[in-house]
């Protein structure tokens, strides 16, 4: 996957991010709205109904943070799908391309400081999903933690230095 773009010329700032993948929309819709695909890529479950306005409720796996709230802003199958995810917006955008599609995925950071740390994540998830609709299956935190690293350490490098005030999360 090619590496997320960093825009800073408005609030709040963005993370954009487009992926190839060799897969149709309705498959790759699948993977990022159905719980048993998103189990294997996503940060957290979301629980709630999926329709636009719907509150949501963001739950970590394993502990690794505390569970929080969101909402469903936008829900059309199988092109959007944008919602609040704590402070941040996630918009996915996935448009036909060929014999697969192009997911956009646009992150927007209220808090400057976390946007290399996030851009790594996103980037590490967005891997993970690609690998997942692939065929592929990642468990090992270990190599997780190797790849997290590697591309941050990209984002702290390319990204103004105001972008990466705030570190690592716990664990990495």
């Amino acid at each position: 996957m090619t590496y997320g773009e960093l825009h800073t010329a408005n609030e709040p700032w963005r993370v954009t991010f487009s992926h190839r993948l060799a897969h149709s929309p309705e498959r790759v819709w699948e993977a990022i709205t159905e719980a048993e695909h998103l189990d294997t890529w996503f940060p957290t479950r979301i629980i709630g109904d999926r329709v636009a306005g719907a509150p949501l409720r963001f739950e970590f796996r394993n502990g690794e943070g505390d569970d929080f709230e969101g909402e469903m802003l936008v829900f059309e199958p199988p092109h959007r799908l944008a919602l609040r995810w704590g402070d941040e917006i996630l918009r996915f955008d996935i448009r036909p391309d060929g014999d697969g599609s192009v997911l956009d995925v646009d992150v927007s950071f209220d808090d400057k400081g976390k946007a290399s740390r996030d851009a790594a994540g996103w980037h590490v998830c967005l891997d993970d999903l690609g690998a997942h609709l692939n065929g592929e299956t990642r468990h090992d935190t270990t190599d997780e933690k190797d790849r997290w690293r590697s591309v941050h350490d990209h984002y702290v490098a390319t990204f103004p230095p105001e972008a990466s005030t705030i570190g690592p999360p716990a664990g990495m």
